[in-house]
């Protein structure tokens, strides 16, 4: 059935006459009374009878009404539905991240954006990049906030900002108190590391590796929390994101080490499934992960 011819319908119906639907639907009146005709030998029925002052439903046309009552009321649901949607008003938004995104910096921001749209829906899964990518391959997720390498041919993806890594220990650690370390002298060092798949492992194992340098590591652990109360009263060293480790570097409780000749960063990368458009609730939340990612970047205090 031509929708069209069927909102002709019920404009007339409604109004009373084919003038007033007429200028209900902005139309001519020759052009209702033929869209009219075409409907009623469609259907092979007669659906209203032409009286001295207007019209009125025939027995078919009183059956088809409520019909087109459904439908057109369905029809505006599914415009304020869209409508809603576009505005951030309502829907779901599943987001992954690796470890440093996902405790450093995604949850404030998705607890203000929340706030801002509190009929959205918002979860977050946190692992490290492999598992994020696992997540978006499997549909579990939207948009993944990662550290670490991707494959840029299977993943859109926004370069978010770059992240440092820092050669941290205890105040307490042999090290602590030499004004400058070259690369060399790190090696003997016991290294904490983050587990295979993550991010900043990877990107550690790479500076190393182009120095020509092997890593002493002395244990693998799942996050950098971890990593920084293992430093606390040891005699090993861990490179950790200047994203995570800032109030232990401002309350003393970590150091700095002062290493010459290798600096390490990675970039940070907003990453989704290639043919997948993102809906206007990612984009706005990742529109906000990046400002709010440069403007941190920008404040961050050099310890």
């Amino acid at each position: 059935m031509n929708l069209h011819h069927l909102k002709v319908f019920l404009a007339i119906a409604e109004t009373g006459s084919i003038s007033a639907g007429a200028a209900r639907l902005f139309i001519s009146q020759p052009a209702v009374t033929r869209e009219i005709r075409e409907l009623e030998a469609r259907l092979n029925l007669r659906l209203f009878d032409r009286q001295s002052r207007g019209v009125s439903p025939t027995a078919a046309g009183q059956r088809l009404l409520p019909y087109a009552e459904r439908i057109f009321a369905l029809e505006q649901a599914a415009e304020r539905d869209l409508h809603a949607f576009a505005n951030l008003s309502c829907g779901e938004l599943a987001l992954g991240a690796s470890a440093t995104l996902g405790s450093y910096l995604l949850p404030g921001l998705i607890a203000g954006f929340h706030q801002q749209h509190p009929q959205l829906q918002l979860s977050l899964l946190i692992g490290n990049t492999a598992d994020s990518l696992r997540q978006l391959e499997r549909n579990e997720i939207t948009l993944a906030f990662i550290e670490g390498p991707f494959d840029r041919e299977q993943f859109s993806h926004r370069l978010l900002g770059a992240d440092a890594l820092l050669p941290v220990a205890s105040p307490q650690h042999p090290l602590a108190g030499r004004s400058q370390l070259s690369p060399a002298e790190l090696v003997a060092t016991p290294l904490l590391i983050r587990e295979q798949g993550s991010g900043t492992r990877t990107t550690l194992e790479q500076a190393y590796q182009a120095l020509g340098l092997e890593p002493c590591i002395a244990m693998a652990l799942g996050n950098s929390e971890a990593l920084k109360r293992s430093l606390l009263n040891g005699q090993a060293i861990a490179w950790i994101s200047e994203l995570a480790v800032q109030e232990e570097l401002r309350s003393g409780q970590l150091c700095c080490l002062a290493v010459s000749g290798l600096s390490i960063s990675r970039d940070l990368h907003a990453v989704w499934q290639r043919e997948h458009s993102l809906s206007p609730a990612a984009d706005a939340l990742l529109n906000q992960v990046h400002d709010a990612l440069n403007t941190s970047k920008a404040n961050i205090k050099t310890f």
